[in-house]
């Protein structure tokens, strides 16, 4: 007989056929849930419509979960603290994250008993902190700043050696008359050291405090430079009986190192010294004593703990100089000691470990973790975030929102930011933050390349649920604004926001901005204002496209020349043709003729002056031929270069194209001997300097080949040259259309010329000729899209600023994003317009360099140029009555993508102090400030001014 009603369920649930535990399990929360509303909301009629749609379980699951967060919402001061953590539970389960995606394996509360793994359910449960060690007078210094409210108490302390091992060393604290507050006690010498005992987020807080303080400029103070940061093991012997603590330290549980610093510290010698316990944890552990001595197993019972110990050893070292200066003194030698230092700018790599660099820790790459280590930098150099971590963060943990992950990943984080603060450290594997957060973000669980904005998104999210003050979210219904000002409207929103939301992430990066959507017909508006965590930006496409095409000349005077031209993006091949002409200082009685090249032959003249420069790809060869305007009536030669080459094994030589076509204009009536010299005259600037001086022994040894005049009628008479039959071109007609050899064109008879007025020769080289002329010139042709040899013009720059103008810019919606007019009844392609209304302390800013669509994905290149010291908002924010907070930043991180969309690698530049770092996985590096700026940029970071 089954008694109990969830085995009923149970046994229902398998005869329905619902027999795997994911569907037993969801089936098992549903019932539950509706049984728990069903008792628990019989007198609240207003819930009777949720327990009838909640009836409807397996329909629609996103029904299934709106009903049940407003469930927990409405009934959560009605129903007992047990059945609203089950509709939490039940509410979690639906969402499925901690069940399949958690990085221990699911650290939830099962139904009938209790996980492996322990679920944080309250403060209660944390571990303590860690315990410091420093020095009173060092972490005094900072009471009036950070820590007023927090009083210590005093241990009188002695320390002798064990008299049964003399490598232990045995401290009896016992708790001193004098008043707790009264906490600002002098040192007395070397015999009177006073020592306090603090928790983690407390030595952290004085640290960063210190380092803040004493960082001006290039100067560090002497007494932070101590690089002393040691653990000690230690036992505690607890009893109940008496107001003593007994600490004992043994060489045995620790490094020879550390035990000897210890033996420094404590002063055995002595057998005084004071110590103040600000953490509260002596008090713990003389209750723990109290309660175990009843219990006769548990009497003197020992406890081990780790002990971290900063500066003391230094401190001891530095008074004992002191001493010795004053001794100094005392024979009439004094010198004055400046304490600070001057720090170099060396760079700094993996195991550069000096306490005044705190910050200046890298990250281990797990594998392709550089998106993440970029991110993480960027945000541990936030300094709201970096005071908010380094303190007291853990009261703030939310483990009740069922949209984070129990406080967990904000610990991750926390004790992740504090290694990269801690003094000596040399770079850090982010292994169990990792974890952490691919229980909140599974697609982060791999190892595979992400996005570092996408990383940054999910992961501010997730800390913001993590530490969410707000435990119980009210219902706020939206009310109707008509008639209402858009302050009063944006203030009301902007405080349902904060009713719901309150963490550090709202507090420094959310702000708000307006959205105005105008019906096109009936120009009905409707106005709301939403928070923003950061804003994307487009970058507006590039107006300008850079081209390069190589230059010849038809007379011989000058060499191949490759120029690099901005034309366009969407221009004409007149805008081509006039950028070319400045380019190359065209005279005013020349032309141009643009031909591409493929093959090492013409395939199309481009002389139209209206088609588009989208025909033109990146990858194709361009060349410009300069004429003679008062010959364009005349027809047109152009002479293609044909030898002969040995095949590879054997084989009669086989015949060839090679470089680039010459053109030329001849009379309409040319003979062969006509051709030939035309031909010779395009050649007279590749003449080898060899050739060229045996031809010309009038030519200086200093006088440059380009440079020479070429002399006409020495060309023009070349044909009367005796030359040797095997040392002459052999020129051939070209069929037209499919680039074979016609017949051989003799030099004493007329050429007919077709009625396209264009002539395709084809011109055999003989050996003697390639060795006297420098054909390799003529085979250097560069892609028009491709690397600029020359260039002239710097390359095109968007301003920042055009970015966010883009992106306020007012715009209609796509098709698929129709708006239902509340005033047509119908939906319509209304117009869009976003504008800042409510900025935060720190903005993020997203530059959208990636682009994807259902045919392409590319990454755009172009260079933004932003703002470092003064980003001005005030001319792009529409709320001006807010005069306390300025709207000028600074920048302060930078994350980088460099590559494309297959791969890339990502690195942080980072401002540290006043100086400028970049963090490129565990590796730091000193940087100008004029180097932040690359085409690279893709995440910025700005802070208020």
């Amino acid at each position: 007989m089954i008694a109990h009603p969830l085995l009923k369920v149970v046994v229902k649930a398998e005869n329905q056929g619902i027999q795997n535990p994911i569907g037993l399990q969801l089936h098992l929360h549903l019932h539950i849930s509706i049984i728990i509303i069903k008792r628990t909301t019989q007198s609240l009629k207003s819930s009777a419509a949720f327990v009838l749609f909640m009836n409807h379980r397996f329909k629609n699951r996103l029904a299934q979960l709106f009903a049940f967060s407003l469930l927990t919402n409405f009934l959560s001061l009605k129903i007992l603290p047990t059945f609203r953590q089950i509709l939490t539970k039940t509410l979690d389960f639906l969402r499925m994250d901690s069940l399949f995606f958690s990085a221990d394996g699911g650290d939830d509360d099962c139904l009938f008993g209790t996980s492996s793994v322990r679920s944080i359910q309250s403060l209660s449960d944390l571990d303590d902190e860690r315990l410091y060690l420093v020095d009173h007078r060092w972490w005094n210094e900072t009471r009036e700043s950070l820590f007023r409210e927090i009083d210590g108490v005093l241990y009188a302390t002695s320390s002798c050696l064990s008299d049964d091992f003399e490598s232990e060393i045995i401290l009896d604290m016992s708790r001193s008359e004098i008043d707790s507050v009264d906490c600002n006690g002098e040192e007395q010498g070397v015999s009177g050291r006073e020592y306090a005992l603090v928790s983690e987020w407390m030595f952290y807080r004085t640290l960063k405090w210190h380092y803040d303080m004493k960082n001006v400029g290039n100067f560090v103070a002497m007494e932070d430079n101590k690089a002393d940061l040691f653990s000690l093991q230690i036992g505690l012997s607890i009893s109940g009986t008496t107001n003593s603590l007994v600490v004992k330290i043994n060489q045995k549980g620790n490094e020879i190192g550390a035990f000897n610093k210890s033996c420094q510290i404590f002063n055995l010698k002595s057998g005084f010294l004071k110590i103040w316990d600000f953490s509260g944890q002596i008090t713990k552990f003389f209750l723990q004593g109290r309660m175990l001595s009843d219990n006769s197993e548990q009497i003197n019972a020992e406890i081990f703990l780790e002990l971290q110990v900063y500066g003391l050893s230094y401190d001891i070292m530095q008074k004992e100089n002191e001493m010795a200066v004053e001794d100094s003194k005392t024979n009439g030698h004094s010198e004055k000691v400046n304490s600070y230092v001057r720090v170099d700018h060396q760079p700094i790599t993996s195991n550069f470990s000096q306490t005044h660099n705190l910050g200046l820790t890298g990250l281990y790459n797990l594998g392709n973790t550089c998106f993440m280590n970029s991110a993480i930098q960027c945000l541990v150099h936030t300094p709201q975030l970096v005071d908010y971590f380094l303190g007291d963060f853990r009261k703030d943990l939310n483990f009740e929102n069922p949209l984070g992950v129990n406080g967990k990943l904000a610990l991750a984080f926390g004790d992740l930011l504090r290694q990269l603060w801690t003094p000596g450290a040399t770079y850090v594997a982010p292994r169990a933050f990792k974890s952490r957060l691919a229980g909140f973000a599974p697609q982060f669980s791999g190892y595979n390349q992400h996005d570092s904005q996408e990383f940054l998104a999910f992961l501010l999210d997730g800390l913001h649920e993590d530490l969410n003050r707000v435990k119980i979210k009210p219902y706020n219904e939206i009310k109707d604004v008509d008639g209402i000002s858009d302050k009063e409207v944006a203030d009301e929103h902007w405080r349902n926001h904060l009713a719901r939301n309150d963490s550090i992430i709202v507090d420094v990066c959310q702000g708000q901005y307006r959205s105005t959507l105008i019906c096109p017909l009936c120009k009905k508006h409707s106005v709301t204002f939403d928070p923003f965590l950061y804003l994307s930006l487009p970058l507006p496409s590039t107006t300008m496209r850079t081209m390069t095409l190589t230059i010849l000349s038809t007379d011989g005077t000058t060499l191949p020349l490759p120029v690099t031209v901005n034309v366009p993006k969407y221009g004409k091949f007149k805008d081509l043709i006039q950028a070319l002409s400045i380019a190359c200082s065209l005279r005013d009685d020349e032309t141009l003729l643009v031909a591409e090249i493929y093959n090492n032959c013409i395939i199309q003249i481009l002389d139209k002056p209206r088609d588009s420069l989208e025909l033109v790809r990146d990858n194709d060869r361009l060349v410009a031929y300069r004429l003679l305007k008062d010959e364009d009536s005349l027809p047109l030669v152009v002479f293609t270069h044909w030898r002969y080459e040995e095949p590879y094994g054997q084989g009669q030589p086989v015949s060839r194209k090679f470089g680039i076509p010459l053109v030329t204009r001849v009379p309409d009536f040319p003979t062969g001997s006509d051709l030939h010299n035309k031909f010779l005259k395009l050649l007279q600037s590749l003449i080898m300097p060899d050739e060229l001086f045996l031809d010309n022994p009038e030519n200086t040894p200093d006088q440059d080949p380009t440079e020479m005049d070429v002399d006409e009628n020495a060309v023009n008479d070349s044909s009367n040259t005796e030359v040797k039959d095997n040392e002459t071109f052999e020129f051939c007609l070209e069929q037209q259309g499919t680039f074979s050899e016609g017949p051989t064109i003799l030099m004493d008879e007329p050429l007919l010329i077709p009625e396209s007025r264009k002539v395709s020769v084809r011109v055999s080289w003989p050996d003697e000729m390639l060795k006297r002329y420098d054909t390799s010139i003529l085979s250097n042709l560069p892609e028009t899209g491709g690397l600029a040899l020359i260039t002239k013009t710097p390359p095109e720059s968007v301003s920042l600023y055009k970015c966010l103008e883009a992106f306020l810019k007012e715009e209609p919606l796509g098709p698929e994003d129709m708006w239902y007019c509340p005033k047509c009844k119908k939906h319509r392609q209304a117009s869009k317009k976003l504008d800042l209304w409510r900025l935060p302390e720190i903005v993020i800013i997203h530059l959208k360099r990636f682009s994807y669509n259902r045919f392409l994905k590319d990454k755009l290149e172009t260079f933004v140029d932003f703002p470092i010291d003064d980003f001005d908002f005030s001319n792009y924010t529409v709320e001006k009555d807010n005069e306390s907070c300025t709207s000028r930043y600074k920048l302060y991180a930078v994350s980088n993508h460099y590559g494309g969309m297959g791969g890339g690698h990502y690195t942080a530049f980072a401002q540290c102090g006043e100086e400028w770092y970049e963090f490129n996985d565990s590796q730091v590096y000193p940087i100008r400030e004029d180097q932040i700026k690359t085409s690279a940029a893709y995440v910025l970071f700005y802070k208020r001014i």
